[in-house]
């Protein structure tokens, strides 16, 4: 197959310029479309960026010469597929708009999560979710990433509900300020600081992982029956979303049987060889203190899920930590996976 056009909606933002960081020489997609407010349209991406780029490494040289556009479907020119980076306030009407338009739209707000036949795809988790677009009323589809905080939670959970099923969750994360977007959380509030509130983000924990892991039948994703309790908070780490878990199970499970459920779990990007699966997708470290940011960010380019601390809890059953890269494999990273995903199903022939 020839590589197929893509855009990036939000392109200057956090994620969009992740996005554009990511997607260069992939082997399944050329972006063509970058789209952005009306400060920005009208002028070349490496001219609105030149003060504006926070990645550590360069403005890849493909996008620097893109003329940025509003977002428009209309001057979409080929475009098949566009991996949004909006901000919620805009997201959900500019991305239906591209829908209706007939392009495949794979979006990180939270405005079309809860759409009963929109998957919030984990592309290792639900990947059989992908049945419910032909339910979609608009002649593209939308998909969505989950918040991120929940992305390597799932990850986690769903070889072991697979296995031994789920009571009961208790989540505690530790959430990094990039997940704030730029500028973010301001220096004086959160330096030398917790903030032990962040809006929105309980809600979506305790909601979107049981849709996450949930069945589809009659064309509508059914949420999995398991309740889940979470504390949200903001630390001052650059990137990496660290989260407490604690879990009961309907039949609780000894500590082998955990490790090797993780060690052995492959979803469907690792059996089909997708560029920007993790192998493995779970990494266990034994070390009494890891995961930590500052060690275990990288593991598998920012797309592995990393646990540690492993052991029985003296009120659930289980409980360990996860860390995730919360703008590649929360975002950006598990976006690109998706699309991949779809590719190599053959849903862009």
């Amino acid at each position: 197959m020839e590589k197929i056009k893509v855009g990036v909606l939000g392109a200057t933002g956090s994620v969009g310029q992740r996005f554009i960081q990511l997607l260069e020489n992939h082997p399944y997609f050329t972006v063509t479309h970058l789209a952005a407010s009306e400060k920005s349209a009208g002028q070349t991406y490496g001219e609105v960026m030149k003060s504006r780029w926070k990645i550590s490494s360069d403005i890849p040289a493909y996008a620097k010469d893109i003329i940025i556009s509003l977002p428009n479907p209309e001057v979409t020119k080929g475009v098949q597929l566009v991996f949004s980076g909006l901000d919620a306030s805009i997201a959900g009407e500019v991305e239906t708009a591209y829908a209706e338009a007939g392009v495949m739209v794979l979006s990180n707000s939270k405005n079309h999560r809860m759409d009963p036949n929109v998957p919030i795809l984990s592309a290792e988790v639900n990947a059989h979710h992908l049945d419910v677009l032909q339910f979609q009323k608009t002649k593209g589809k939308i998909i969505t990433n989950s918040n991120c905080t929940i992305m390597g939670v799932t990850i986690s959970l769903k070889p072991l509900m697979d296995a031994f099923g789920l009571k009961s969750v208790m989540l505690f994360s530790m959430q990094a300020i990039s997940g704030a977007g730029y500028p973010g959380v301001p220096t004086m509030d959160i330096l030398g600081n917790v903030v032990p509130y962040i809006g929105g983000e309980e809600d979506k924990a305790e909601e979107e992982p049981q849709k996450c892991l949930g069945t589809v039948k009659d064309g509508i994703i059914q949420s999995a029956d398991f309740k889940i309790s979470a504390h949200c908070n903001r630390v001052p780490v650059f990137d990496g979303h660290t989260v407490c878990v604690s879990v009961s199970f309907d039949k609780k499970p000894k500590k082998e049987e955990i490790l090797k459920v993780w060690a052995d779990f492959q979803g469907e990007p690792q059996k089909l060889g997708l560029p920007f699966a993790p192998n493995p997708a779970i990494l266990y470290r034994e070390e009494n203190d890891r995961p930590q940011p500052r060690l275990d960010l990288e593991t598998g380019r920012g797309m592995t899920t990393v646990v540690g601390r492993l052991r029985e809890d003296p009120i659930l059953d289980w409980k360990w930590v996860v860390l995730s890269h919360n703008t590649i494999r929360g975002a950006a990273g598990a976006a690109i996976l998706n699309a991949e995903l779809l590719y190599k199903k053959g849903f862009f022939n």
